[in-house]
C-alpha cells in the first residue's frame, strides 16, 4: 500500500500557494505516493474535510492566486482538544507526512500537531510578509512587491501632476520587509517600518527639506504596523502647506497571479519537501539560503525572529536625495 502525504494551506493566502500544491502533488505521485489536501486550513483537520489530489486535479492552477484548498483562521485548533482532533484525523486517513504551506504561525501549529500525532511535518514558507526565519524569501513575497510597485508607480504620476505628497500604506502588521523593498523599488522619499519608527515631526522635516530642494511631490511608503496612517496624513496636512493624500493598498497585495519568481520558489520548495519526506525526515522548514534550497529545523523557523537588514534604509535615504 502506497504512503500518503497530506497538504494544508494555513493562515493568510499568498500568491504561489497553488503552485506549491501542484508541485507537491506531482512530485509525490512521481515517487509513488498518494496525496490528499485538507480544506480550509486547520479546520479541515478538525472536520476531516479533504480531497484527493492527483496530477490531473491540480492541472491549470499554477497561474492562479489564492489557494484551491482555501484557508481561514482557526482559533478552534488552538483550543483544548483541537490538536488532538487533528492528530486523530491524520491517523484515520493514514497520513504519513504533512506538508504545511504558510507562515510562522502555521509552522507553530504544525509543531504541536507533530508532537501529538507523531506524523512528520514539512513547512513550506508562503507569506507576503517574508518574515519566516530560515529563508531569504517566501513564496508570494515577490508577487506582493510587484503588485504594490505597479500601484505606486501609477500613484506617483498623480502625485507629480498635482504636486502632492502621497502616503501609501502597504501590508505588514508586525514586520517591514514588504514596505522596505517596495519603498526602494518605487523611489520613496520616506519608508516607515515597525522596526525603526519615525515621529511625525521627523517625517515632516524630511519632506520640508525635499521641498527646499525643489521636490514638490513625494511618496511615503508605510507598513500598516507603524500605526494609524490616517492620523499621520491629518497631522502632516495640518502642519505643512503641502497637499497630503492617503492611499491604502490593502488586500490587493495578497491576490493576483503569482510572478515567475513566486512560481519557481513554490516548485523548488515543494520538490525539496517531498524529497526529504521520502528520505524519512520531518519537522523541517524549506527555504532559500544564499541561492540554495535548504532546510531548517521547523521549531527554529517557527520561533526565531527573522532579522531585517536595516542597512537598506540607509540605501533608500541616499537614493531619495
Amino acid at each position: 500500500m502506497s504512503k500518503t502525504i497530506g497538504i494544508v494551506t494555513s493562515g493568510g493566502d499568498a500568491p504561489g500557494m497553488n503552485a506549491a500544491i501542484r508541485a507537491v502533488t506531482r512530485v509525490a505521485h512521481s515517487n509513488g505516493l498518494q496525496v490528499i489536501g485538507f480544506e480550509r486550513g486547520w479546520d479541515g483537520l478538525l472536520t476531516n474535510s479533504y480531497r484527493k489530489l492527483t496530477p490531473r486535479s491540480v492541472g491549470g492552477i499554477i497561474q492562479l492566486g489564492g489557494t484551491i484548498l482555501h484557508t481561514l483562521r482557526c482559533p478552534a485548533f488552538e483550543e483544548p482538544g483541537g490538536v488532538e482532533t487533528g492528530a486523530e484525523t491524520l491517523h484515520a486517513n493514514n497520513v504519513d507526512g504533512l506538508v504545511v504551506i504558510g507562515g510562522d504561525g502555521s509552522f507553530r501549529g504544525a509543531l504541536e500537531l507533530s508532537k501529538q500525532s507523531g506524523v512528520p511535518m514539512m513547512g513550506i514558507p508562503a507569506t507576503i510578509d517574508n518574515d519566516v526565519f530560515g529563508t531569504d524569501e517566501t513564496i508570494g513575497f515577490d508577487t506582493a512587491v510587484n503588485t504594490a510597485v505597479g500601484a505606486i508607480d501609477k500613484i506617483r504620476d498623480t502625485a507629480i501632476s498635482h504636486e502632492r505628497i502621497f502616503i501609501v500604506e502597504v501590508m505588514g502588521r508586525k514586520r517591514g520587509f514588504l514596505a522596505l523593498e517596495v519603498g526602494i523599488c518605487v523611489g520613496a522619499e520616506v519608508i516607515l517600518i515597525p522596526e525603526k519608527p519615525l515621529d511625525t515631526c521627523d517625517v515632516i522635516k524630511i519632506m520640508e527639506e525635499n521641498s527646499k530642494k525643489g521636490k514638490r511631490a513625494g511618496i511615503i511608503v508605510a507598513a500598516e504596523g507603524i500605526g494609524d496612517t490616517s492620523k499621520l496624513a491629518w497631522e502632516m496636512q495640518r502642519q505643512t502647506e503641502s497637499e497630503i493624500r492617503l492611499s491604502i493598498l490593502g488586500y490587493a497585495q495578497r491576490g493576483g497571479s503569482p510572478t515567475a519568481r513566486s512560481r519557481l520558489l513554490a516548485s523548488l520548495f515543494a520538490e525539496k519537501a517531498v524529497e526529504l519526506l521520502c528520505e524519512g525526515r520531518g519537522n523541517l522548514a524549506i527555504g532559500l539560503q544564499n541561492g540554495v534550497i535548504k532546510s531548517t529545523e521547523l521549531e527554529k523557523a517557527a520561533k526565531t525572529t527573522k532579522p531585517l537588514d536595516l542597512r537598506l534604509l540607509k540605501v533608500a535615504e541616499m537614493l531619495a536625495i
